[in-house]
């Protein structure tokens, strides 16, 4: 069962008024609740410390992974994450005291503890999801697969979390990112990604002159319909997807009498070639022009978009 509304605000207030939202305290709490709902109420304050007091029993990134991994959660923290600082042994007789508060007032009880650790799960998941995408650059592999692994990264996080649309969003503004690199003489237009342009009053992603970008990883019919209106109004419309989305696509344009009148492209090809050619071809440029284009991309989400966390780190 769900957490009650009255406990879950207790342990938001919990969090709130001791800033968890770190790996180190988030990992301490989450161990307790699991070391407390193994063994159930009452719990010794002598089982959570170790003997002198200056660390907590149990606790290390291998026992943090262990909870995490038991929930389904891959995402997994480093071995210093369970390293026990001057404020880790506080922390955790904090949180012992809190749990143990609300158990003598019969707020909460050993059947409501699997809920508790689950909840802090959650946060952790929040956590993991807050982080930036990392740009994972390896000279010995293809430009287009550089790229595909950032879009692995934005899937890997949208599965976690049902209605967000991370891929769609890193791939328009890489896309973004290149056209504002390659044709620096013209004004790019930005949107935020959180609304598809095929279910907006908005022509295409990006407009120059009469071409209009479409970007998408899921073509429908109603994004053909779009390019169906942009044909009618004297526009040359362009489809970005994914290589796996290019005969989707293809088949739902003859399917309404627009085939071989829409550019239905590979988007990963369309920003190698694009990468290759504004680094002019040469090895020592290339990781150059690919974090030209990451600098960028980070510009445009944090002037169009209000989640940060779909910003690219790289070194």
């Amino acid at each position: 069962m769900p957490l009650s509304p009255v406990l879950e605000e207790k342990l938001v207030q919990f969090r709130d008024f001791h800033s968890i939202s770190q790996v180190g305290v988030l990992g301490t709490v989450l161990v307790v609740t699991n070391r407390v709902r193994k063994a159930g109420f009452p719990f010794p304050l002598s089982s959570l410390l170790s003997p002198m007091g200056g660390q907590v029993s149990g606790l290390s990134g291998s026992a943090i992974n262990k909870v995490l991994r038991s929930y389904g959660v891959t995402q997994m923290v480093g071995t210093e994450s369970g390293r026990t600082s001057r404020g880790t042994p506080i922390i955790a007789k904090a949180y012992f005291d809190f749990l143990h508060g609300l158990y003598d007032s019969g707020e909460l009880t050993s059947d409501d503890l699997p809920d508790v650790e689950a909840w802090w799960v959650e946060r952790f998941v929040e956590f993991f999801n807050s982080q930036p995408f990392k740009l994972n650059y390896d000279a010995t592999k293809t430009l287009a697969s550089v790229i595909r692994n950032l879009l692995d990264q934005a899937l890997q996080r949208q599965k976690k979390s049902p209605g967000k649309t991370y891929v769609g969003a890193v791939l328009q503004h890489l896309v973004g990112a290149k056209l504002e690199l390659a044709l620096p003489e013209l004004e790019i237009t930005h949107n935020g990604a959180s609304v598809a342009d095929a279910f907006s009053s908005r022509s295409g992603d990006f407009v120059i002159d009469n071409a209009i970008i479409h970007c998408t990883t899921a073509p429908a019919e109603a994004l053909l319909r779009k390019c169906q209106l942009n044909l009618q109004a004297g526009h040359r419309p362009i489809i970005l997807t994914t290589a796996a989305k290019i005969s989707v696509a293809e088949g739902l344009a003859e399917n309404i009498g627009i085939e071989g009148r829409v550019e239905i492209m590979d988007a990963l090809q369309f920003l190698a070639a694009n990468l290759y050619e504004m680094s002019l071809f040469k090895a020592d440029d290339r990781k150059v022009t690919v974090l030209r284009l990451m600098r960028k991309y980070n510009e445009i989400v944090a002037a169009h978009e209000a989640d940060r966390s779909l910003r690219i780190d790289f070194d």
